[in-house]
């Protein structure tokens, strides 16, 4: 065990006193793609889960306040039991361990579990921004869409050639994306949680309503297209949605809002949709090749289809001969691991 984990050992051991959880069983309960860790801390008949967030990679406060403005809604985020913010360590509420993830797995309604999740965001868009917004969330601006982007030709693209992607074909990404956000925001914003998907969702059996889907990671949330959190749960890089439940999660979604253009909506989640995929074509290839975190690449095949799916959309078909002209179909592939040394 190194120095600097017997400390930060510590330092969780002598916030969990502080917070009346002294001498918990702790258990790893998951540890996700960035730098946090949450273990689930038992004592006596008591379960909570602990957030472990180095402070010097992550900022646990937009986690503590959107939390805090979500369970204000009525919407079921982890309550706080206790936190530090300068340490990183958050101490919340354990909603157990019925994921929507491992529903699916068991055989559940597809359908049921994501119009659960609709209305969780229908609830949400309802409301006027100023209320489901806390204070310091920061918006989802065109050039952090850009930058996200751009994960394609920072990671992935270079992990195919054994090379930096040509500054050519950067700049021609860049200008592409910079035609097509406009477009993506001709929907109105809201809250956008930014996770929003069966991994991060839970099915609370105590609880009625949109209170009965837990929601377990916003650490990333800012201000944008109400399309974005759909697109992310209906376009899951993950799994395969069955096209009923897709198509039944829209039309629940149009239906609670008569007055949106529905050419305008579906427009933005293409768009979103595909700059969402190119994103994490680039993250699944960073975690592997910088983070050591191997597990993601395996959803490379998946991310493919849904990209080229959705760039048949004759509004993205600029974007459709970028892809084909620097990566063409034999690239569209786990990519090979990136020499080390």
């Amino acid at each position: 065990m190194t120095a600097e984990s017997v400390r930060r050992r510590g330092e969780i051991d002598a916030f969990l006193a502080a917070a009346g959880w002294g001498g918990g069983r702790r258990s790893v309960l998951a540890q996700d793609a960035s730098f946090r860790r949450y273990d689930r801390v038992a004592l006596g008949d008591r379960k909570a889960v602990l957030m472990d967030a180095p402070p010097e990679f992550e900022d646990v406060r937009p986690f503590v306040r959107v939390a805090e403005r979500l369970s204000a809604l009525g919407l079921s985020a982890p309550r706080l039991l206790a936190k530090d913010e300068a340490a990183g360590l958050l101490l919340l509420e354990d909603l157990g361990d019925a994921t929507f993830t491992r529903l699916l797995d068991a055989g559940d309604d597809a359908t049921t579990l994501y119009l659960l999740a609709v209305d969780v965001l229908i609830d949400l868009h309802k409301r006027p921004a100023s209320d489901v917004v806390p204070p310091g969330i920061v918006s989802y601006s065109d050039a952090l869409f850009l930058q996200e982007a751009s994960l394609l030709t920072d990671w992935y693209l270079p992990a195919h050639l054994g090379a930096a992607t040509p500054e050519k074909a950067s700049r021609s990404y860049g200008e592409i994306w910079a035609g097509l956000l406009p477009a993506a925001r001709s929907v109105p914003d809201s809250l956008v949680l930014r996770d929003f998907h069966v991994d991060n969702l839970m099915r609370l059996d105590g609880r009625s309503g949109v209170a009965a889907c837990g929601l377990l990671d916003f650490q990333d949330a800012v201000v944008g297209p109400v399309s974005y959190d759909f697109v992310s749960l209906v376009e899951d890089a993950r799994r395969d949605v069955p096209a009923p439940a897709v198509a039944a999660a829209r039309d629940r979604y149009l239906a609670a809002f008569p007055d949106l253009d529905r050419d305008a909506f579906d427009m933005s989640c293409a768009i979103l949709g595909a700059q969402r995929h190119c994103k994490v074509l680039g993250i699944f290839t960073r975690l592997r090749d910088r983070d050591g975190k191997s597990d993601y690449i395996a959803h490379i095949p998946r991310l493919w289809r849904l990209l080229e799916r959705v760039t048949e959309n004759p509004a993205l078909a600029e974007l459709k001969d970028w892809l084909d002209t620097y990566v063409p179909p034999r690239c569209r592939a786990v990519p090979p691991p990136a020499e080390v040394g």
